[in-house]
């Protein structure tokens, strides 16, 4: 699997940001294709302190493969274009393989 991790700083208004990202970015998300599973917050926590970022957002892909053609593709496009609309703090994107593990 393939982890894609966006990690927003707070926002100049966040309650448009969290308006429009449950309104219009998340069903935009919805329908990406490739996309395995997805998951965001925002409530987002530090152990001590304030937390650097305002949102999470995690998306899962078979690999890396996955995720760089649903990246690229029309749909994919439009989906990071959209971050303009509410993202005004910036974003930082990673992304990983999973390595799976057992405590």
């Amino acid at each position: 699997m393939h982890k894609l991790v966006v990690l927003y700083s707070k926002p100049a208004d966040p309650d448009h940001f969290r308006d429009y990202y449950v309104t219009n970015h998340l069903p935009l998300i919805m329908n990406w294709p490739g996309l395995l599973a997805w998951r965001y917050s925002f409530d987002v926590a530090a152990p001590t302190g304030e937390a650097p970022y305002f949102a999470v957002f995690e998306g899962d892909f078979a690999d890396a493969a996955a995720m760089a053609a649903a990246r690229a593709s029309p749909h994919g496009q439009r989906v990071a274009a959209d971050a303009a609309n509410y993202a005004t703090g910036g974003a930082v994107v990673i992304h990983y393989p999973v390595q799976d593990g057992t405590g």
